[in-house]
């Protein structure tokens, strides 16, 4: 039995792989897919964005289009019972405030492993909620190719 088994873990995630196992890793620890949450956050839009000025891209069209991302994601990787949100605000802040409003027991999160002048042009979401979160964070590092 996990000392994490039936507590509330949150998982962000960008659909890339690694944030795809890292809701796998989220669900063997809580041992129940129903404690476990995930959510993606988008960026706020730009009112310059050309999809704003031009295509009336709205945070909700947004929204319905990753909802059924994830749909498919889930379904894809065999993801079951577990809750999703989308979010919207700058990731590491959001992901920690999240975890804060709902009383969160752990964070999982993985690391892309970016080093050198591609973390400091990208930056870390994970080093942000690291440095902003309530609760522990698993940070889930990446093999080496």
């Amino acid at each position: 039995m996990s000392y994490f088994a039936g507590k509330k873990i949150l998982v962000p995630v960008d659909f890339s792989e690694s944030s795809l196992e890292a809701i796998k890793k989220a669900i063997q620890i809580s041992e129940d897919a129903g404690t476990v949450t995930v959510v993606h956050v988008m960026v706020p839009l730009d009112l310059v964005s050309p999809g704003v000025l031009f295509g009336g891209l709205t945070d909700e069209k947004r929204t319905d289009h990753v909802n059924k991302l994830a749909k498919e994601e889930f379904a894809k990787h065999q993801i079951e019972g577990v809750t999703f949100e989308t979010l919207v605000g700058d990731p590491g802040i959001k992901i920690a405030d999240y975890a804060r409003d709902h009383s969160t027991d752990l964070i999982v999160i993985p690391s892309h492993g970016y080093t050198g002048i591609t973390r400091l042009a990208l930056g870390s979401v994970a080093e942000r909620v690291l440095r902003h979160a309530p609760c522990p964070t698993l940070v889930l590092r990446q093999p080496k190719p």
